[in-house]
């Protein structure tokens, strides 16, 4: 295909860069502070806690998977005393061992949590958390990075800080750039550290003054240009669907495939059904292991785009992961991976009642979407 017209696009100025944000805030329905970051967003979730960490400070973090793990380095790198409250990652953190663990370690300034963690499958319970964090004067930072558009947001009535976002997943939008929504709270705590970060990167306060705060009349950076359209377009996309749409497909795919997994003879990975995250479910593979059982999959299923892996980082010789995300959030696509499974089980000698799964699948989406 032809893409030279792409080089004769217009750049992004500031007038669109700031439609962007204004449909950003929209769709997350926020009135929050709300930026759109150039950069993935990892590199935010660094910013707030290099930004909010600091020598005095003190922090719980809840770690249900490897990115609330990173998030504390962060913190500690900081200088702030970090209380990790580190649970199995076949489970969410429950809120009465926030609640003990705030009243064992007695006052922070930050509680920081993953809503829902895609290398695990599992989601966190942020808003009674961050109800318990607040009745103790600790600011709620969150990473929603794949909780977007897959599970419950709600920004401003659950009195959240600071949280980083992306399209890249439920959303169906780009990865190289990323939204954030600061309080005032949050902003406050940033400019009040020791050294806040300037002429950086990782400074959410240059943001603030040099764009936010200053009119949005002239960028801070050279916006990439296309990323930053593609994230305009798929919050478009979200905007006439509807949020909560985008959210009862994932939810819909998600039950879907965890009804289907008994027939298979497999078990999903988070024990609890209330603790599993929508954005994508993640399987026990048997003995041989995920990459073979992935493996095995999609040869026997001659179907290499079939909607299944092994599950990235720690997990990924334990578990498969179904990739029902974004526009993947679909009985069709559980069908196809439901498909893809029973047969991989079958080339390995195992019986998978394919039949059964297709039906409870069925019944559970429909149930699911009421």
């Amino acid at each position: 295909m032809n893409q030279s017209h792409l080089l004769d696009v217009a750049p992004v100025d500031a007038s669109e860069y700031a439609a962007i944000e204004d449909l950003c805030r929209e769709v997350i329905a926020s009135d929050q502070t709300t930026l759109v970051l150039q950069g993935e967003a990892i590199v935010f979730l660094e910013a707030a806690a290099r930004g909010l960490g600091r020598p005095g400070g003190r922090a719980l973090n809840l770690v249900s998977g490897p990115y609330g793990r990173i998030f504390g380095e962060w913190l500690s790198e900081a200088g702030s005393e970090v209380e990790n409250l580190v649970v199995p990652f076949d489970r969410a953190v429950r809120p009465e061992e926030v609640e003990k663990a705030l009243e064992r370690s007695g006052p922070v300034d930050v509680v920081s949590l993953v809503h829902a963690e895609a290398a695990t499958g599992v989601v966190n319970d942020v808003a009674t958390i961050a109800e318990l964090a607040r009745s103790r004067g600790a600011l709620v930072v969150v990473d929603s990075v794949a909780a977007v558009g897959a599970e419950p947001l709600a920004i401003d009535a659950w009195k959240l800080d600071l949280v980083v976002l992306s399209a890249q997943k439920a959303l169906a939008g780009p990865s190289g750039v990323s939204v954030a929504t600061v309080s005032p709270q949050a902003w406050a705590a940033l400019a009040g550290a020791p050294a806040p970060w300037r002429g950086s990167v990782l400074s959410l306060l240059d943001w603030r003054d040099r764009w936010a705060g200053a009119g949005r009349s002239v960028l801070p950076v050279i916006p990439s240009h296309l990323e930053t359209r593609a994230l305009g377009a798929a919050m478009g996309r979200v905007r006439a669907e509807g949020l909560d749409r985008v959210v009862a497909r994932h939810r819909a795919a998600g039950r879907a495939t965890r009804a289907a997994l008994v027939p298979l003879g497999l078990e999903p990975w988070a024990r609890e059904a209330s603790e599993a995250a929508s954005v994508a479910t993640l399987v026990r593979a048997p003995a041989e292991g995920a990459p073979a059982l992935v493996k095995a999959a999609r040869a026997a299923a001659e179907d290499l785009a079939a909607p299944i892996g092994p599950a990235p980082g720690p997990l990924a010789e334990r578990a498969v992961r179904v990739n029902h995300t974004g526009r993947r959030a679909s009985l069709t696509t559980v069908w196809s991976a439901l498909a893809a499974l029973a047969r991989g089980l079958g080339s390995l000698g195992y019986e998978a009642d394919l039949a059964a799964a297709l039906a409870g699948a069925t019944d559970a989406w429909y149930a699911a979407l009421g």
